[in-house]
């Protein structure tokens, strides 16, 4: 009869921020304490958990690396009875790398560097750490367990098949920093039982979450049998700790019976030979308490986990750099009523200022929606009538502008007296000023420069126009009732910065702009290609040149939350000066 071969695991899915090595350092021994309450014999964290993630040129400064390992040395005091495997900064002379230490009984046993470091959209990796080139096997229990991190278990015929087919491992444990975006849970989900089920091996993935700058990380952690099934799941966006028991036994009839293994690891162990490993002593195992088996997570519709991602980024973007209340322009428009929403739930409705700027343009109506809109969402609201300050800059800049036709000029005017004021506030009060624009109208340059573009955070600058409709209906639903008014919904949408004034009169109907845009900007298609998905070629060069030729306007933009595998800033980082245009 074999003897029972098994590990109690927990994945420890925490919000971590980038340099907060105290606070990093805090939360990892609080999470080792919870771990070993459960009598659990390993807990993973996060890639780069300490120095949280991605710490960029913090890497540069020489000091933070050495602070950083003080806070190791304290974390490795803390480590008893129990494995700890997190994310940090390990160094070798001039070089640095992605690393994973493994503790246990205040020693670190072994260190393991990622392999393949990714240098593509928000990733440059290579510009900080130096590639390991030699893939871990730790043992503990007599179970064989593969370390990688992140972008290690994302390439094929690697890190993880080495340590499986070669090493035996019999759990791969991948700690990772993955950021969200729409589709990203399916396809890492699809990901990760397609390697457990090649390897026929358990997998452990413990995934970061939390807000930092335009990232959001959205944990969603998991334990994946060797049938690819998954048997443990964290939920989505907020912090957690799950534990398992993981009886490897299970695995070996998979591995006897799946000739396609057998073979793969007669010529994986043909080409690598040996792996690194290293035996982990434990004490006598004591008898475990039983573990209380958790509901399986909510599976979230692609509005919930939008709107999840939205809420989140905003919150920490705020409360990670300080700002407790928020200020920004509530125009009685979608995009700003879905801010103010937004940011009610992120922050709470008394720390959300809402303006109401009108001019001679703005209609009663608007001002009403706006009223309603701040009353159903529970924000702060002030109407500050800007038509005074308006009529003055006009005539200011009548012997200027000589008897030049009223024109763009001018209704830029009106945005940047409203970015004033917003600035004003947030400047006397230090509030955090938000601005309420869309992706696109960031895209073709829809948006006053230092106007309505003015502001330290942008919720909505990854969100297209039809997004930001689909998800006021969301939060309309979640809340039972019209939260945000119909009316507001309803109506054709309008700067009013002019009589009578539409965005149509500018733009393609917003279905027709958001489907080109999404060929353009985030798939790269060509005005060709565009044209053959049905759309007229006029339409779309008129399209491409405004997205083109608003390039310095979105380098201006404040930063916001990434929701799409292409944002604008590192993912799309075009030329400003560039005589080449697709139109």
């Amino acid at each position: 009869m074999n003897k029972t071969k098994s590990l109690r695991l927990a994945l420890g899915q925490y919000n971590f921020t980038v340099g907060d090595l105290h606070g990093n350092a805090d939360k990892v021994i609080h999470g080792i304490r919870q771990a070993v309450q459960s009598d659990c014999d390993m807990i993973i964290f996060p890639e780069l958990c300490l120095t949280g993630y991605p710490p960029e040129d913090l890497l540069l400064r020489r000091q933070f690396i050495h602070d950083q390992k003080k806070f190791l040395q304290e974390i490795t005091g803390q480590v008893g009875e129990i494995t700890c495997l997190l994310g940090f900064v390990d160094e070798d002379r001039n070089n640095l790398y992605n690393a994973a230490a493994i503790i246990r009984n205040h020693k670190i046993w072994a260190v393991y560097h990622k392999i393949h470091l990714p240098n593509y959209s928000v990733f440059d990796e290579q510009r900080y750490f130096k590639a390991g080139n030699e893939p871990l096997i730790i043992v503990q229990n007599d179970v064989c367990i593969g370390i990688s991190i992140c972008e290690d278990i994302w390439i094929e015929n690697s890190v993880v098949e080495m340590e499986a087919l070669t090493g035996n491992a019999e759990i791969l444990v991948n700690l990772s920093a993955s950021p969200y975006y729409m589709g990203k849970l399916k396809e890492r989900e699809r990901l990760i039982q397609a390697r457990a089920r090649r390897c026929c091996s358990y997998i452990a993935y413990t995934n970061l979450v939390g807000g930092q700058d335009e990232l959001v990380f959205d944990g969603q952690s998991m334990i994946v049998d060797q049938n690819g099934q998954i048997i443990r799941q964290c939920p989505g966006f907020i912090e957690d700790m799950i534990c398992c028991d993981i009886d490897v036994n299970t695995i070996h009839g998979c591995r006897e019976q799946n000739i396609s293994f057998q073979m793969e690891a007669v010529h994986y162990r043909s080409s690598f030979p040996a792996l690194k490993t290293v035996t982990i002593p434990t004490g006598r195992q004591a008898i475990k308490s039983p573990l209380i088996t958790p509901a399986e997570p909510k599976k979230l519709t692609d509005a919930e986990e939008v709107y999840n991602a939205l809420i989140l980024g905003l919150r920490d973007y705020a409360y990670k750099n300080g700002f407790k209340q928020v200020v920004f322009g509530l125009s009685g428009g979608i995009d700003s009523a879905l801010v103010a929403v937004m940011a009610a739930d992120a922050l709470g409705g008394e720390n959300v200022n809402c303006l109401s700027m009108p001019t001679r343009f703005s209609s009663r109506g608007s001002v009403d929606d706006a009223e309603l809109l701040a009353k159903n969402a529970g924000v702060n609201f002030r109407l500050v009538n800007i038509d005074s300050m308006f009529e003055s800059g006009l005539q200011l800049l009548k012997p200027v502008f000589a008897e030049t036709p009223f024109g763009v000029t001018e209704e830029n005017l009106q945005a940047r007296i409203r970015g004033m004021v917003v600035m004003a506030l947030s400047n006397k009060f230090g509030w955090l000023a938000l601005t309420p624009g869309n992706k696109s109208e960031v895209s073709v340059g829809y948006c006053t420069l230092y106007g309505d573009m003015v502001g330290g955070f942008a919720p909505l600058k990854d969100v297209s126009k039809m997004w930001v409709y689909k998800l006021s209906r969301y939060r309309n639903e979640l809340a039972g009732y019209d939260l945000i008014p119909q009316a507001i919904i309803d109506k054709a949408p309008s700067a009013e910065l002019r009589p009578n004034q539409k965005d149509e009169d500018s733009l393609p109907p917003y279905p027709i702009l958001d489907a080109i845009l999404e060929l353009y900007v985030q798939d790269e298609k060509s005005v060709d290609d565009i044209v053959k998905a049905g759309f007229d070629r006029e339409i779309v060069k008129k399209v491409l040149r405004l997205v083109d030729s608003s390039e310095y306007k979105r380098r201006q933009a404040a930063p916001g939350v990434k929701i799409t595998h292409r944002a604008f800033g590192k993912d799309r980082r075009m030329p400003l000066t560039n005589k080449y245009h697709a139109g």
